[in-house]
């Protein structure tokens, strides 16, 4: 068994003395496990950084198999994320939850596109946290817990949306939600339309896709604690000054 595709490198471990198990990304084959052979080498290892484009060929005796990964660098990202702190906590984040939610093997085209383009906002570190937002709306999205907020699920109006439904992922107007408001999650206008929001209503709206994160989707995966690499970068937004973007 042979292919060839591209992918972003998600994270790695070591295997025996020489060799790396990576973990990989690709559009047309999904989240990918291979062995490098020599991948803690002076020659390969700077190259495998997470975040990295890589160059792959897979082959295997059989298919079910690990298999091993034959590796060249396209181009690497960590420059980008090393120059702005809040880029590499959210470089993080999405790689961590790429390796969270993804099953292996099985594609996600739109969703590894998106992914691209929110790697390549590392370079615009102003616009990062907003694409950030949006890719994790379009995550929940392919695994199948989008959110549903362009008319109130009570009223059908599609006006003075303030509220989610934390069960349905549904917006609320004010008079929809009457006596129940206190038991709905806020709506921040960001998660409705992009915007240059402060990065504090953006770690608000990370708060709203968070809890479905956290209490849809990892209890389908088998109940699984999200990675703690999302909650630093929501954390190291929420203390960033109430101010716009620039």
């Amino acid at each position: 068994m042979e292919w060839r595709d591209t992918g972003v490198l998600l994270g790695l471990r070591r295997h025996g003395e020489t060799a790396a198990i990576i973990d990989v990304f690709t559009p047309d084959h999904g989240r990918h496990l291979g062995v490098v052979r020599g991948g803690t080498s002076r020659k390969i290892a700077p190259h495998l950084q997470p975040g990295a484009q890589l160059d792959l060929v897979w082959r295997a005796r059989l298919e079910d198999h690990l298999g091993a990964f034959t590796v060249e660098p396209v181009f690497s990202r960590s420059a980008a994320a090393m120059a702005d702190r809040t880029g590499l906590a959210g470089l993080n984040a999405a790689l961590a939850l790429l390796s969270f939610c993804l099953p292996e093997r099985a594609p996600h085209p739109d969703l590894y596109a998106r992914t691209l383009a929110l790697l390549d906002h590392l370079e615009t570190p102003a616009l990062f946290p907003l694409a950030y937002l949006g890719w994790e709306q379009r995550l929940l999205e392919d695994m199948g817990f989008g959110l549903s907020l362009d008319r109130c699920a009570v009223t059908g109006a599609a006006d003075d949306l303030a509220f989610v439904s934390p069960r349905s992922g549904r917006a609320v107007s004010r008079a929809g939600a009457g006596a129940w408001a206190d038991r709905l999650l806020p709506l921040p206008p960001v998660l409705q339309r992009p915007y240059d929001a402060p990065r504090t209503e953006i770690a608000q709206a990370l708060a709203v896709t968070g809890h479905f994160l956290g209490q849809h989707l990892a209890p389908a995966l088998g109940d699984k604690p999200l990675p703690t690499a999302r909650q630093r970068f929501v954390d190291g937004l929420a203390r960033q000054n109430n101010s716009p973007m620039d």
